[in-house]
Formats: structure tokens, C-alpha cells, sequence
């Protein structure tokens, strides 16, 4: 599983014509079960994303097609981890002992 974080690397103005596109982008990587969630951060200098375990080359390869990144108006940090401890109702995150 991966933490995506999104940073703005532009001001915000410069940001808001691609945010149509970048929506449309997250809402089906989330149709699809490739991102379980995707939201912005507080304050708003980014977004913050919770992919789903795949191949990290495949997840490159998703963050890549991002509207913001082809448009040169954010970077992606990915963070890998394995969640092993999870809430009631959250067990199918969590990774095989």
C-alpha cells in the first residue's frame, strides 16, 4: 500500500485550470480501486492520495498520467508501507503476517 502526497508546485491561480481534469483522473482511479482515498491537504498546498498495494512500477506509471504532473503544477511523493494494524471494518487493508 502507498501514501501519495501531492504538492503544488506552482501558485494556486496557476493550479485551478487543471483541476477539472485532475478530478476526473482521481474519480476513476477510485472507480477502478486503484486509489481508496484522495483528498486535500490542510492547508491547501496539495493533495494527499492512499493507493491500494500494486507494483510500485505500476503505481509510477498511474502518477504519471497525472493532469498536475503533465502539466508541470505538482510533484507525487510516494511513501510504501505495509499496514499491519487496522480498525474493525478496515481488515482487507491489512497485509498477510
Amino acid at each position: 500500500m502507498f501514501v501519495v502526497t501531492v504538492t503544488y508546485t506552482v501558485p494556486l491561480p496557476e493550479v485551478d485550470p487543471y483541476r477539472p481534469a485532475h478530478g476526473d483522473w482521481l474519480n476513476d482511479l477510485v472507480a477502478q480501486g486503484l486509489l481508496l482515498a484522495a483528498g486535500r491537504q490542510v492547508p491547501l498546498t496539495g493533495g494527499v492520495y492512499l493507493a491500494a498495494s500494486m507494483p510500485a512500477k505500476e503505481l509510477d506509471r498511474i502518477l504519471a498520467t497525472d493532469p498536475y504532473l503533465l502539466n508541470g503544477v505538482a510533484a507525487h511523493h510516494v511513501v510504501e508501507f505495509v499496514p499491519l494494524l487496522v480498525t474493525p471494518g478496515l481488515e482487507g487493508l491489512k497485509a498477510e503476517a
